[in-house]
């Protein structure tokens, strides 16, 4: 009876071993995305289940992908901001990373090298840590000039050439697809006329979801 007992005992174990592998694995499909951004990215003006994070990790989920999404969006922050943050929002279990930094310094008349400085060094703290990487551009402002509104632009164009990772044009590029149109899109802008509303977010999200899906090793 020992040695019988002794039998289904190493059963017993081998099949949790067993169980304790495939879990791991399960665990290592799972991938966690950091959002860095500013107030577009953190949800401004919106209910919690309403934001950009949560309505993105909802999308890439039903989509098929097992993701987790961090809320790395703060009201007002800059490219500098982002820049000197991300040492301590970069924790060890983030797999790829969305930048989408650039908003606040085109509302401030920010020199367009300096923005590219900021996101220049962001990226290359991403890139030696090999971690996958999607940029999201800025339409340049037209209150400053032909010549700043091109500048800015090219920051993000020439980042995306110089990292070799993929630019999406704009955070807001979902609500001109779905309006046809600059104007047409700002009945998805929250009263401040610079903030999407949970139904805006949804467009965002529908528009930039497969772009991120394709990011995502």
């Amino acid at each position: 009876m020992m040695s019988g007992g002794y039998g289904v005992l190493t059963r017993f174990l081998k099949c949790l071993a067993t169980i304790a592998l495939l879990s791991g694995a399960a665990r290592a499909e799972e991938v966690t995305i950091l959002a860095l951004g500013d107030s577009l990215t953190a949800g401004y003006g919106l209910p919690q289940q309403d934001g950009f994070v949560p309505q993105l990790e909802t999308w890439l989920n039903d989509h098929g992908a097992d993701v987790t999404v961090i809320n790395g969006g703060v009201s007002g922050d800059t490219t500098a901001g982002g820049a000197s943050r991300l040492g301590w929002v970069l924790t060890d279990n983030i797999d790829v990373v969305i930048v989408a930094l650039g908003a606040n310094d085109m509302l401030r008349g920010i020199d367009p090298q300096e923005t590219y400085d900021n996101l220049d060094t962001i990226l290359t703290d991403l890139s030696a840590l090999s971690l996958p990487s999607l940029l999201i551009g800025m339409p340049g402002p037209a209150n400053f000039g032909a010549e700043y509104k091109a500048r800015f632009e090219q920051v993000f164009e020439r980042l995306a050439q110089d990292h070799e990772i993929p630019l999406y044009p704009s955070f807001l590029a979902g609500l001109t697809e779905a309006a046809g149109s600059t104007n047409g899109a700002l009945q998805y802008l929250q009263s401040d006329g610079l903030h999407p509303t949970a139904q805006g977010v949804s467009l965002i999200v529908d528009a930039l979801g497969p772009v991120v899906l394709d990011v995502l090793p």
